[in-house]
């Protein structure tokens, strides 16, 4: 009997070490973190067209769209390719840029050695949208590619030889949608580069304050302007009015210019300020901007911004389960879900959003209300936090999200510079028709895009590691930058 009983405790033993190491097996180092943080900045290496750099660390890329702008007398080269194809986008690149920035001005002081890499990353964007912003009087030059074409196409960046058609919005062909996000992008990088280049710093807000002017005083939709160019790919489904709103409100704080703070309090009431809205994204800024000036409500008591501090709470509210206000659908394995498409932009956007208004909260003392009831600094942190964990494995799949994190991420990824052999590997040209042979192929990607996160899992956490389910498999840059300030912030932490 007694050998019984000892046998017993011994699986009991056995089954409690098993569970605590099944638990732990995701407890996250500060460390954990910090490698996903230089993964997460890596990525947009893998990201860049033009003539890349001598540091440049994703050695199986190379040079590709030098040329971009030259048939229509302007120099285009540069910038970012937005997702798995070879276009330009400058709505979602700009958005891109806005929240790296973003994520460097709330969290840059946790990058420690990844800085650099995370203003290099900034600084390759903003080169080419000065470039596009002041080439040509009254001009905005916003897409490189004409994306129907190139979809029809699967072959590498380096290689490619679909029309790069340039797409621009003008006085006579408005885009203040882009053209304030641009403007959004552009001041928060000034706010990056005040103190280590105060002279570029200059350029890009004085930009920023033409290309506003730009926006507003010409008004209309770019996807109005451009229809099939730009549309259904990146439509402006939410209009310009919050692109006008979120640019001048980084206008305002890269600036103090009062005069940016008299366009918010003369025009906040037409341009969504008194709107509860529940989705951040390159689309939709209300949530971003309520949060942005609800600091000036917590720090210096601006009545005029009380209002955004109330809608901040409501919309932080939505997101926490056993609040009155609590709308937000999680899946059963807990990750934020919003769309079938691309889902994992929504909770890197949202992630970022409660971290930043945690500290803005933290900062001065205050809680998110919620009806009757209070929400912490910390609760917000905490939902954070589940949602990076999930991203980078701690979920029912035991995968991350995350390439080249983790001993399990996907091999299949939607990408056509990372899914076909190498310039270097293959010096030979691969055809627009002869690529897609590498995108039906059931091998892994030759090249590994090191950082990307992609669309990621269905509503029941389902994932289909299959690169032509681009849903789930397609990385993008808009993904990535917000999620830079998370790993920031979590790589400080003990």
């Amino acid at each position: 009997m007694a050998s019984a009983t000892t046998f017993s405790s011994m699986l009991q033993f056995f089954f409690i070490i098993f569970c605590c190491l099944g638990y732990f097996s995701f407890a996250f180092t500060s460390q954990d973190y910090a490698n996903a943080l230089e993964k997460s900045i890596l990525f947009f290496e893998g990201q860049r067209s033009g003539k890349l750099p001598s540091n440049q660390r994703l050695t199986w890329r190379g040079d590709s769209g030098l040329s971009d702008g030259s048939s229509y007398h302007v120099n285009l080269a540069g910038g970012y390719y937005d997702a798995g194809d070879n276009v330009k986008f400058g709505l979602p690149m700009a958005f891109t840029t806005t929240l790296l920035a973003w994520s460097v001005i709330e969290f840059g002081s946790s990058m420690q050695n990844q800085i650099e890499n995370a203003k290099a990353a900034i600084r390759w964007s903003t080169d080419y949208l000065l470039k596009a912003a002041t080439a040509t009087p009254d001009t905005l030059y916003v897409q490189v590619g004409d994306p129907n074409l190139d979809h029809q196409c699967w072959e590498r960046p380096e290689d490619m030889d679909t029309p790069r058609n340039v797409y621009k919005v003008t006085t006579q062909n408005p885009g203040s949608d882009v053209a304030a996000e641009t403007a959004a992008a552009l001041a928060a990088a000034s706010i990056v580069f005040k103190d280590s280049d105060s002279s570029y710093s200059a350029k890009l807000l004085h930009t920023a304050m033409k290309v506003f002017d730009f926006a507003d005083r010409y008004r209309g939709s770019y996807s109005s302007s451009l229809s099939s160019a730009v549309c259904p790919f990146y439509c402006s489904y939410s209009g310009y009015q919050d692109e006008l709103l979120w640019g001048a409100s980084w206008i305002h704080r890269a600036s103090q210019n009062g005069s940016y703070l008299a366009y918010i309090q003369s025009n906040g009431h037409t341009m969504g300020s008194d709107d509860d809205d529940y989705s951040f994204s390159w689309d939709d800024k209300r949530p971003g901007t309520k949060i942005l000036l609800s600091k000036e409500f917590l720090e210096k008591t601006t009545a005029e911004f009380q209002l955004y501090k109330s809608h901040s709470d409501n919309y932080i509210c939505s997101l926490i389960p056993g609040t009155s206000s609590f709308q937000a659908q999680y899946t059963p394995g807990g990750l934020f879900y919003k769309a079938s498409e691309s889902n994992l932009q929504y909770v890197t956007s949202t992630t970022f959003l409660l971290l930043t208004y945690a500290k803005y909260l933290g900062s001065n003392g205050g809680v998110a209300r919620c009806g009757g009831s209070t929400v912490t600094a910390e609760s917000l942190v905490a939902q954070a936090k589940k949602q990076v964990d999930y991203i980078l494995g701690d979920n029912p799949a035991k995968m991350s999200y995350m390439v080249g994190f983790g001993n399990k991420y996907p091999q299949h990824v939607h990408h056509r510079g990372s899914s076909v052999p190498s310039i270097h590997a293959h010096p030979d040209r691969i055809s627009c028709n002869d690529g897609f042979h590498y995108l039906y192929s059931g091998s892994p990607n030759p090249n590994v895009l090191v950082g990307a996160i992609l669309g990621g899992p269905d509503n029941k956490d389902n994932f289909a590691d299959d690169r032509n389910n681009y849903q789930q498999s397609e990385p993008a840059t808009y993904i990535n930058a917000p999620f830079v300030g998370a790993l920031a912030f979590f790589s400080a932490k003990n």
